[in-house]
């Protein structure tokens, strides 16, 4: 399997890049474990920021808010209770909730090969990626060339300073290291360009993995 390559000014090259089978060309069978593996990096990325108050902890209540008999009405102690408007909240978030989701290391690489076997029309392999003058216009510019279009994930073997500085205003690209390539991010993009020495690490990272993952993923 190959794909074209291109230089660095965005002209096509003359040997095209040949894509590892067992990594670009694994069959898709397993549709739940990409779903897994897509929520579980959007809930490993989770900030538990979310807290309530309980009746202990709201300001206030210390006075009873009548007295216990003689006016008609239901007996309350507290305006802290949970069944009046801004007393405590029964059953809230803590804060202390844990929303991570765990799958063994052979789930997440077979999930990354078959993510990166479904895109594989959406590839565009690069000599290097090394905008002029480290300019947002110069990486732009060689994107263009390429045909990287709306969404675009760019995989290089180092995040240079140079590259996230042609890149950081660009909303549309996602800049990522070859050994921190994820389904999440491969799914989401509609067009991936990869450098070759990228593409040499994800094959040499990917390659090895068995072709089903030893234990059932756990959520």
């Amino acid at each position: 399997m190959s794909v074209a390559t291109f230089t660095k000014t965005g002209a096509k090259a003359t040997t095209p890049a040949k894509l590892d089978k067992q990594v670009f060309g694994v069959e898709v069978s397993n549709h739940d474990l990409l779903q897994s593996a897509y929520l579980a990096y959007l809930a490993n990325g989770r900030v538990n920021l979310a807290k309530t108050l309980k009746r202990g902890e709201v300001r206030g209540g210390g006075r009873k808010p009548w007295r216990q008999k003689g006016t008609g009405r239901a007996r309350f102690g507290s305006i802290r209770n949970p069944i009046w408007r801004g007393g405590g909240v029964v059953f809230g978030p803590e804060g202390k909730e844990n929303y991570s989701r765990k799958l063994s290391t052979e789930s997440k690489r077979l999930a990354l090969r078959q993510a990166l076997s479904l895109a594989t029309d959406s590839i565009k392999v690069i000599e290097a990626f090394e905008p002029k003058d480290a300019k947002t216009k110069s990486a732009v510019a060689i994107l263009d060339k390429i045909g990287a279009q709306r969404n675009v994930l760019l995989i290089v073997d180092v995040k240079s300073d140079e590259i996230v500085r042609s890149t950081q205003n660009l909303g549309n690209v996602i800049v990522t290291q070859a050994m921190y390539v994820n389904v999440y991010d491969v799914m989401n993009a509609d067009s991936i360009v990869i450098t070759k020495k990228a593409l040499e690490l994800v094959q040499a990272w990917l390659s090895g993995a068995p072709t089903k993952p030893a234990s059932k993923e756990t959520a």
